[in-house]
């Protein structure tokens, strides 16, 4: 597996990364804890060393089971994981008040199973807290040990800024895929000039630019995506010219379709480093497949044009969580 940096932090990582949520939280009942981690493990073996988590994601248990899953290889491994959303009375809740961003990470550190944090996100900007006074504390934690590295999810560019301006960020992560190219407006932009790396989720637009959900698709009501409008059926139908554009490079590569959605993402930058999740092994060993798929100027010049002709139907996600992002 090749490696890249993220950005100028110094953090080298596997090109692809795995999303961890799914394998107990998000995208339906979780699956058998032992199958995750022999899946974890299957990652390790195949040069994954960049793994995803979150404190709210089950929520804890998915922390406990990366780290346990992770233990045997704690030196060769990076650890992501979020502070900032908490659960209360089965809602989540946006909070980076620094006393509880003290708590977070003594928490998560515990359930990992490690002395240091080697990449400490803010799941969520807290509007309720200066971003200034966030980043001080990570700071503080960085200079205590406990964090190694801190970056931000789903932020606006001037939070971004301001954030770097006090410990410098090594990465940034928010959704990108062929589905959802708003990054490259302002945020790639930003990025580049201030030299942070971007971890794009859901490069695989969850799920949808795998080519496996059509119209008659239908998720549970422990599946996010029960209530994400992009995915209503008459959304699903009338994305369906996407899908018909990655089959159609696919075929000529010999690749598949999700090969093709990671490929695209991996030649958009090289300090970006894509983290799909999957809870089987034919689909990671697919999505590594993507490193080795490559897509000449010629083939980017010209997915970018067909791209720009594609609209969307069906926004990312419902209003109660659309209202959280881009802070």
């Amino acid at each position: 597996m090749q490696k890249r940096s993220l950005g100028k932090s110094g953090l080298e990582v596997s090109s692809i990364g795995l999303g961890c949520m799914g394998m107990s939280h998000g995208y339906g009942p979780a699956p058998d804890r032992k199958e995750m981690i022999s899946l974890i493990h299957a990652a390790v073996d195949r040069g994954v060393n960049f793994f995803d988590t979150a404190e709210v994601y089950g929520p804890y248990v998915n922390e406990e089971l990366v780290g346990e899953a992770l233990a045997p290889f704690k030196e060769e491994v990076m650890i992501a994981t979020k502070l900032g959303i908490k659960v209360v009375d089965g809602k989540q809740v946006v909070e980076s008040k620094p006393e509880q961003i003290r708590q977070s990470v003594e928490g998560s550190l515990k359930r990992l199973n490690v002395e240091a944090i080697d990449l400490y996100y803010q799941h969520r900007v807290d509007p309720d807290v200066p971003i200034e006074e966030v980043a001080g504390t990570v700071k503080d934690l960085i200079q205590e040990g406990k964090v190694k590295h801190w970056g931000l999810s789903e932020a606006g560019v001037k939070t971004i800024r301001r954030a770097h301006a006090v410990h410098p960020l090594a990465a940034i992560q928010s959704e990108y895929s062929m589905m959802w190219r708003s990054p490259e407006e302002e945020l790639l932009p930003a990025l580049e000039e201030l030299g942070i790396g971007f971890v794009p989720f859901s490069p695989l637009g969850k799920g949808f630019l795998t080519g496996t959900i059509d119209k008659n698709a239908t998720f549970g009501k422990s599946d996010f995506r029960s209530i994400v409008p992009r995915f209503t059926p008459e959304n699903l139908e009338a994305n369906q010219v996407l899908i018909d554009l990655i089959n159609k490079i696919a075929a000529g590569k010999n690749a598949t379709s999700a090969q093709i959605s990671l490929a695209w993402v991996l030649a958009q930058k090289s300090w970006i480093v894509p983290i799909p999740g999957t809870r089987k092994l034919n689909r990671l060993e697919e999505n590594l497949g993507a490193v080795d798929v490559e897509l000449t100027p010629q083939e980017l010049s010209d997915l970018k044009e067909a791209l720009s002709k594609i609209e969307i139907s069906g926004e990312r996600y419902p209003a109660e969580y659309a209202n959280r992002v881009g802070k």
